[in-house]
């Protein structure tokens, strides 16, 4: 196991503990909680705006990273009989041997796990400014007083929220028509009002001319449709994908084929083009999910020393989140896809507004938007937009991996109140109108 940049993976913990998951949505809950300190829903309670340390935040975040670190990766690394671990950058020589420090190491079999790191566009201008990527801006001792984030997507969106909610002042600038471009428009639509009414301001259908150093901060050159438009921010933010971190792995001497991008390719067992090499996480590509790393990892060991039944991974089963404030929570098919695939598809959208427990906890911003087959009934996608979307997903992927029906969710009884109850009721409202429903009708 080889192994101080944590997306270059040569921090123990790669992305996800140390710039990515744990730190981030250790501030997203931060900054919703500074921020819905103005926004309490209740009558009779009204609280003034609270007094932000921004230093002590991330002090605090950084404490809970090297906890984790420690706990989760380290200790657990000590506690693994058989495995070794050099603190090293390793490149193959050939096949079977790979070049750790000054070590030379044979091996049977090779799974490679290198992760990704962003990727900066070739934007003019790009190399007189200072940008940020992800973690960059999870290590900011002062919080700017404005910021451009580029890219509409769960990384972008979920660091706009975050630094919108803290104060600064957030402009979004997204390539396509809509953010978030793979979900459900219902889902994307909804989640952009939200963030408009947390004082986001977003554009699309946006083209970056330039960037450049304009006084202390940094000027945006873009056209959106046709017209042109510039914006001056203390900071620029790029969430625009990622790319492998493949430089000086020595691929070419084992063989191992990549693809356009440079990510490593793997058939469904996680095997690469070399017989003895597997491959796993965000070095192969998307979905760059840390799940669906773990999963693919699992399976690529397993696949390495099985000689018999092969596991594979299905991607239609693995749920997705967004953590914005409503969340964002998908799994399987869009109702696009479904028709794409020649399946007539029922589709039906429940606004939470019909929840009661919305209705409760005085939040009823969301959707939730069933995708199921118009013959069989089978549930074919869950979407939702809502408090706790990635908590409530769970019954979904259930629904999709099991191929239950819309009439196997009515059946099952739900908690009353509760948010998980939306499923039930979207399900529901493929046979009437639930505005019209009593509570707990079957």
């Amino acid at each position: 196991m080889i192994g101080e940049n944590a997306t270059r993976g040569t921090v123990i913990g790669g992305t996800c503990v140390n710039v990515g998951c744990i730190p981030s949505k250790r501030l997203i809950t931060v900054g919703t909680l500074f921020h819905n300190g103005t926004s309490i829903p209740f009558e009779g309670i009204k609280y003034g705006r609270g007094k932000l340390d921004f230093r002590k935040i991330i002090q605090d975040k950084d404490r809970m990273v090297r906890k984790f670190r420690n706990e989760k990766y380290s200790d657990v690394l000590k506690n693994l009989e058989r495995v070794t671990y050099y603190p090293a950058k390793g490149k193959f020589v050939s096949q079977g041997e790979v070049e750790a420090g000054n070590e030379t190491l044979t091996a049977d079999k090779v799974i490679i796990a290198t992760g990704a790191r962003p990727n900066i566009p070739a934007i003019e201008g790009i190399d007189q400014i200072d940008y940020l990527t992800n973690e960059e801006a999870l290590k900011l001792r002062e919080l700017p007083k404005s910021l451009c984030v580029i890219g509409g997507r769960a990384l972008g969106l979920e660091f706009a929220q975050m630094y919108a909610q803290f104060g600064t002042r957030v402009v979004l600038l997204q390539r396509g028509e809509r953010i978030l471009p793979e979900h459900e428009p219902e889902i994307a639509d909804e989640l952009t009002k939200n963030l408009l009414d947390t004082g986001i301001r977003i554009y699309t259908h946006v083209t970056i001319d330039r960037v450049a150093r304009k006084g202390q901060g940094k000027s945006i050159a873009f056209t959106v449709k046709g017209a042109s438009k510039e914006i001056t921010c203390d900071q620029i933010l790029f969430a625009t994908g990622r790319r492998p971190n493949i430089e000086n792995l020595g691929l070419e001497r084992a063989g191992v084929r990549t693809d356009g991008l440079g990510f490593i390719m793997v058939n469904d067992e996680m095997r690469t083009s070399v017989p003895n090499v597997w491959a796993a996480g965000d070095v192969t590509g998307g979905p760059m999910l840390e799940t669906i790393a773990a999963k693919e990892g699992a399976i690529a060991v397993h696949n390495a020393f099985s000689p018999d039944k092969k596991k594979k991974i299905n991607f239609n089963e693995v749920p997705s989140a967004v953590f914005t404030y409503p969340e964002v929570a998908s799994v399987g098919l869009t109702e696009a896809q479904a028709n794409g695939k020649g399946m007539k598809c029922a589709c039906g959208i429940l606004p939470l507004d019909l929840v009661p427990k919305a209705h409760v906890i005085g939040d009823t911003r969301g959707v939730v938007k069933l995708v199921a087959d118009h013959k069989t009934k089978q549930i074919l996608g869950v979407h939702i937009v809502a408090p706790h979307a990635a908590d409530l997903i769970h019954e979904g992927v259930l629904a999709v991996k099991y191929r239950l029906t819309i009439d196997d969710i009515i059946d099952t009884v739900h908690v009353f109140p509760t948010l998980s109850e939306s499923i039930k009721l979207a399900a529901q409202s493929y046979y009437m109108d639930v505005g019209k429903m009593s509570c707990c009708v079957e």
